[in-house]
This record gives C-alpha cells, structure tokens and sequence, in this order.
C-alpha cells in the first residue's frame, strides 16, 4: 500500500516537474514553421518573422514576436542549432534567457551560433511563470 502510494506521488511530482520544461511556442527556421503547445500564450504572442544571417561564419537566428495585449508579458526562450543535415550542433540544450514584451510591442529574440556548421535553429517560447 505504501509502496503505490510513493509511487503515484513520484508520478504526480514528475508530471508536474516536467510541465514546467516544456514551451508553449517553438519555432523552426528552417521551415519556417510554428508549433503551438500553449493555446493562450498562442493568442497572447504572435511570431512577426523568422530569419538568418551571417555573423562572421556563424549564424545568427532572429525571431521577432509581437505582444497582441496591452499587458507586459514576461516570456524565456532557448535557441537549439541544426546542421544542414538536420543534426543537433548543441552538445546540450541552452539556458533559458528572459525578455518582457511590453503591451502591443514587439521585440526581436536573436542568438549567434558557437558551431560554424549551424545553419537552422529552433527557439522555444514559454511564459515565465511569476
């Protein structure tokens, strides 16, 4: 009895770890592709444009996302970089950086790739949890 008790309060305790890890948008330049795991960050945040560039044979990625309500919202992404391959260049996932979107503003979410084979990225989106 004890024993399933400890393991549905393991279950319930990584469930809830777990939610907090996951994004609510994730965007993917290189098919220019948004995924919505959030459905009211989705309507709270629209993505304006996704971009590369060069930056001294690295790649930078560029993401510009609009605020669609006159409240801040406080907001951390991740980018993860792909070879031209599809292959992961990371060899382990970014940290988290924050940025506040002011009401009806927009800001512009970029990173430079450390591997010079970097060609397309995904950046995650989740609310900060306050």
């Amino acid at each position: 009895m004890m024993s399933k008790w400890l393991f549905s309060f393991m279950a319930l305790a990584l469930v809830g770890c777990s939610s907090t890890q996951t994004a609510g948008l994730t965007v993917e330049s290189e098919y220019q592709r948004i995924l919505y795991g959030d459905k009211v960050l989705a309507s709270e945040v629209e993505v304006k444009d996704i971009s590369t560039a060069e930056v001294n044979d690295h790649t930078r990625g560029v993401v510009r996302v609009k605020n669609k309500t006159a409240s801040d919202q406080h907001i951390q992404y991740r980018f993860s970089w792909y070879d031209q391959q599809g292959l992961d260049v990371n060899t382990r996932p970014g940290p988290w950086r924050q940025a506040i979107i002011r009401g009806m503003d927009e800001v512009s979410l970029s990173e430079v790739a450390v591997a010079p084979e970097a060609v397309n990225f995904r950046v995650q989106i989740r609310e900060l949890n306050q």
